[in-house]
């Protein structure tokens, strides 16, 4: 028999054909979307700490991705003979169909969501609930941006394959491409004919939804988007960023604090008090716990024993001692601003929307209001005419005092940074140290976990030294230089090759702003 072409391309205006091109783009889509989003629920319930939520994910993707689809959809079309009442809906070769397709690839989704998930830097999230951005909001806001733009090469290559998977639809009479396809060559048996049409569709189906796909991850790509100095604000700052505040009670105060990691003790019974308007520096030797004990003074990190108090009242206890639940201390974190050593700079949103989230989402005011708010401080570190350019576009030091304008911008009853300048080139570090020295000027409560020795003696009203998970002194920094020192102490300004008498020029007194 000889080939037809001329018939081949009749089918191409074929009206049953673009019809089932009209069905097939609708039950791909709808699935696609529906398994993403169910899929998304999926992988973050396998890295729930639930164990019970844990396993139900795992057992599900398990037995989706381990049964065939053909037999997924026979089984779904055919339940109503079990359950009528799911004829209503089952009986509709569509939606039977629909059904299926989201079952199985929500499980193969979950993986590649998962994938995405893991590329969220931990940080990131750390960032979110030190801004007080809760479970829920940190999901939304901060993993679902940058985890969609990751995985999208692989949900669009998965989208394809629910194309190909609409053919075996057919299977329980879905009017698609293939039947189509089918029912025309049993009349004629132009098989390879009308085959080649029904490739045609197929193809054209892909290469357009496939060119939609690229624009959407092209858009999601911020390192296409131009980065533009923004103007100053037309008012000069005005921003006040240290609150008034009545009573002589200890800002933050850690009292007993023990953390436990495994079987090693970090930190081991730390007290300490942090009175309102105090620069607080706290050194020592790698490996003594300041990382650990700042952390734990933000609520970023449990227990083990002790509690945490702010403004006078319990912020944080160990489990199981009776201290604020998780939306309480949410709540309440916002009075504390946190400065990470790595930035943490949501790398999805420009240099304004980083300042303005945790204000927008706790609803401080208005979005014209905030974004002016924003641009001021901004301004006063200097940022402010970067305010529309994203954080790969910025120097490090640049990217630490964003860090610090956005924690800034909760107004904060204090402020811990942790190692905010080891990080950056030498050349970067002075920057950053302006700004907290201009803070401290204003008298802004701080605890700076630093090895910045010169900065720490010139700036803080105590020094607080820690080794082995305990605090050896407190005290002002004179304290530390004397020949009666502690010859632990002694031995860490050798090691660290500091001079007691080059240090003791630099130290001075602040006036306090309260």
């Amino acid at each position: 028999m000889q080939f037809d072409l001329e018939y081949t391309w009749r089918l191409l205006l074929n009206r049953d054909f673009w019809q089932a091109c009209l069905v097939v783009l609708q039950l791909s889509v709808t699935s696609w979307l529906a398994a993403i989003v169910f899929g998304f629920a999926l992988a973050l319930a396998g890295q729930s700490s639930f164990t019970a939520l844990r396993g139900a994910a795992g057992g599900y993707i398990w037995f989706f991705r381990s049964l065939p689809l053909l037999v997924l959809l026979v089984f779904v079309y055919n339940l109503p003979q079990v359950f009528p009442v799911t004829g209503a809906v089952l009986s509709d070769p569509f939606w039977a169909g629909w059904i299926a397709l989201v079952l199985n690839e929500s499980a193969y989704i979950a993986e590649i969501h998962r994938g995405g998930i893991m590329a969220v830097p931990k940080g990131q999230l750390e960032a979110g609930r030190a801004l007080g951005i809760r479970y829920l909001g940190r999901q939304w806001h901060i993993v679902v941006p940058q985890a969609l733009r990751v995985a999208l090469p692989s949900l669009a290559n998965e989208y394809v394959t629910i194309v190909k998977l609409t053919s075996l639809v057919s299977v329980i009479s879905l009017t698609e491409i293939l039947t189509v396809g089918e029912r025309l060559y049993t009349q004629n048996f132009k098989v390879l004919e009308t085959m080649l049409a029904v490739a045609f569709y197929y193809v054209l189906i892909v290469t357009l939804s496939g060119r939609v796909l690229q624009w959407l991850e092209r858009s999601l790509d911020v390192t296409r988007r131009p980065g533009s100095l923004a103007p100053a604000p037309e008012t000069p700052p005005r921003l006040a960023l240290v609150r008034p505040r009545g009573a002589a009670t200890g800002t933050l105060q850690a009292i007993d604090v023990w953390k436990r990691y495994g079987k090693h003790d970090v930190l081991k019974g730390v007290s300490l008090e942090v009175m309102p308007g105090e620069v607080v520096s706290i050194i020592g030797p790698s490996g003594s716990g300041k990382t650990s004990l700042i952390r734990t003074m933000n609520g970023l990190e449990s227990l083990t024993q002790g509690e945490i108090h702010l403004n006078g009242k319990p912020f944080a206890r160990a489990p199981g001692a009776g201290g604020p639940g998780e939306d309480e201390q949410m709540r309440r974190i916002v009075d504390v601003g946190m400065v990470f050593q790595g930035f943490n700079l949501f790398p999805h949103r420009t240099v304004l929307q980083n300042v303005m989230m945790a204000p927008r989402f706790h609803r401080r005011g208005a979005s014209d209001e905030l974004a002016h708010l924003a641009h001021e401080v901004l301004q006063k570190v200097g940022m402010g005419e970067h305010a529309s350019k994203y954080p790969y576009q910025l120097s490090g030091g640049q990217q630490q005092r964003v860090a610090i304008a956005r924690a800034l911008a909760m107004h904060p009853s204090v402020m811990l940074f942790d190692e905010p300048t080891s990080a950056l080139d030498p050349e970067l570090v002075n920057d950053v140290l302006a700004v907290i020295e201009a803070l401290a000027r204003e008298g802004m409560t701080m605890v700076i976990v630093t090895h910045e020795m010169s900065f720490a003696f010139r700036l803080s009203d105590r020094i607080v030294f820690m080794e082995a998970g305990s605090i050896l002194y407190d005290g002002p920094p004179s304290g530390m230089l004397g020949e009666t020192a502690d010859p632990r102490i002694q031995r860490f300004l050798k090691d660290t090759q500091i001079d007691a008498a080059a240090l003791r020029p630099s130290l001075r007194s602040r006036r306090r702003l309260i």
